[in-house]
């Protein structure tokens, strides 16, 4: 069973907060991806960090 760190919320604004914290990308960038992605965890993080390395 996945451990809690790894189970994505179900409410977007947690999962922003989780993301720019963890990847460095803007609330923007991180609800964008959301829109695209909906909020498969795994997927949100890859697309996150991509983005941050691009900075």
């Amino acid at each position: 069973m996945a451990d809690e760190q790894d189970r994505t919320p179900n409410n977007p604004e947690v999962v922003v907060r989780r993301l720019v914290k963890e990847t460095g990308i803007t609330e923007e960038q991180a609800r964008e991806l959301i829109f695209f992605l909906g909020l498969h965890w795994a997927s949100l993080l890859r697309e996150a960090k991509n983005l941050a390395a691009k900075r």
